[in-house]
């Protein structure tokens, strides 16, 4: 989770996110902080952000490994759809193997990033995340290619698969209104556009077509 939650941002992790991203309880997450600064994983400033350590990241980009490589298994071999499989993945993540984890890694042909467009950690734990933004600050007349989109509203993956926007996929923004978090957006080059409010176009992450 505190990988997940940093990866994407350089907003400070602190146990008040952690609460409001899990639905857990604040003094729940507290208590999990605590213990886990006390076993080496976290380092926790009094009122302050939550950060891994050295083994903490060690340990995070393992299961982050695991799950993301489950998640393309499921979708790529399963036929799962996108929407489907972080909750699936989230159940069987702890239960695989590293020796089946290794082999779906090898069946797949070692892929670089999952559905999402979500990196996958090598085996030695290297990680490199795609330079994108979010697609909220896209400008009229702009040709991109959608790089990442967070799995974390299972609604609106279904929306832009049926929308036809998924990773890769090119988008060409046209005018919005002034006072509007509204995009328009035309979709490749399908004909027609697609509106995109605030809550779509901040999880859908872009780079430019030509970069």
């Amino acid at each position: 989770m505190i990988w997940g939650l940093s990866e994407w941002s350089t907003d400070p992790v602190t146990p008040t996110l952690i609460a409001r991203k899990t639905g857990l309880r604040l003094s729940s997450v507290s208590d999990a902080v605590r213990r886990l600064t006390e076993q080496g994983f976290l380092t926790h400033d009094p009122y302050g952000a939550v950060e891994l350590t050295d083994c903490g990241r060690t340990h995070a980009l393992e299961m982050v490994r695991r799950h993301r490589l489950i998640e393309t298994f499921l979708v790529e071999v399963l036929d799962c759809t996108w929407d489907q499989v972080h909750n699936e993945a989230e159940n069987l993540e702890h239960a695989v193997s590293d020796f089946l984890v290794d082999k779906i890694d090898r069946y797949l042909g070692s892929p670089t990033r999952d559905p999402h467009g979500d990196p996958i950690p090598d085996t030695r734990g290297t990680v490199e995340i795609p330079r994108a933004a979010r697609l909220t600050g896209a400008t009229p007349g702009e040709t991109l290619t959608v790089e990442r989109i967070s799995d974390e509203d299972p609604s609106l993956l279904q929306f832009l698969a049926e929308k036809r926007i998924t990773v890769g996929t090119v988008l060409h923004v046209g005018d919005t209104a002034p006072f509007s978090d509204t995009v328009e957006v035309q979709v490749d080059d399908l004909p027609g556009t697609v509106s995109l409010g605030g809550q779509a176009t901040d999880r859908i992450y872009v780079s430019h077509a030509d970069s």
